[in-house]
C-alpha cells in the first residue's frame, strides 16, 4: 500500500467524523444527556487525529499523483489550501472537544459552555469539508469538475462526429 492509497483510506473519516460528532453533539445538547455529548467529543477528537493522519499521507499521495495526465499541480494545490484551514479548525474541534469530556467526567460547571464552543467549531469545520471533500475529488474525478468533461459526454461527441463523417 503506497501514501496515495492510504490517503484514500483515511481522508474520509475526518470529514464523516466531524459530522457526525456535530450531529450528535446537537441531539446531546438537546436532550441534556451528558454521555450522548461525550460520544460526540470523542468523535471529534478521533476525527482531529485522522485530519492529522490524513494531512500526513497527503504529501506522498501528491508526490505519486501530481504529474498523471489530468491531475496537475494546480488542482493539488487548491484542494491542499482548502485542507490546511480544515485541520486547523479540526485540531481545534479536537482539543476544545477533549476539554468538554474533561469538564464533563469532572462535572465542571462550564461544561456546557465549552458544548456551544465545540458546536461552532464543528459547524465551521463541516462547512470547510465540503470545500476538502469537492477538490479532493476533483483531483482524479475530472467528471466532477466545473469544467472537466465526462467520458459519457467524450464518447458522445466521438459518435456525433463518427456519424457526420459517415453521411
Amino acid at each position: 500500500m503506497n501514501e496515495a492509497h492510504l490517503h484514500m483510506v483515511v481522508n474520509h473519516f475526518p470529514i464523516i467524523g466531524m459530522i457526525l460528532g456535530l450531529i450528535i453533539l446537537l441531539g446531546g445538547l438537546f436532550l441534556k444527556n451528558n454521555t450522548v455529548k461525550n460520544v460526540s467529543y470523542f468523535l471529534i477528537i478521533i476525527a482531529a487525529v485522522f485530519s492529522a493522519i490524513s494531512m500526513a499521507t497527503g504529501e506522498g499521495a501528491e508526490e505519486l499523483v501530481e504529474n498523471m495526465p489530468e491531475v496537475g499541480k494546480k488542482i493539488i494545490h487548491i484542494h491542499e489550501e482548502a485542507t490546511e484551514k480544515f485541520a486547523i479548525v479540526a485540531y481545534l474541534s479536537g482539543i476544545a472537544s477533549l476539554i468538554g469530556l474533561y469538564m464533563n467526567i469532572k462535572q465542571k460547571a462550564k461544561a456546557n459552555l465549552v458544548s456551544y464552543v465545540v458546536v461552532v467549531l464543528a459547524v465551521v469545520a463541516a462547512f470547510l469539508s465540503k470545500s476538502v471533500g469537492t477538490t479532493g475529488g476533483e483531483v482524479r474525478h475530472t467528471e466532477i469538475r466545473e469544467n472537466g468533461t465526462s467520458n459519457q459526454q467524450m464518447n458522445t461527441s466521438s459518435e456525433h462526429e463518427d456519424n457526420e463523417h459517415e453521411e
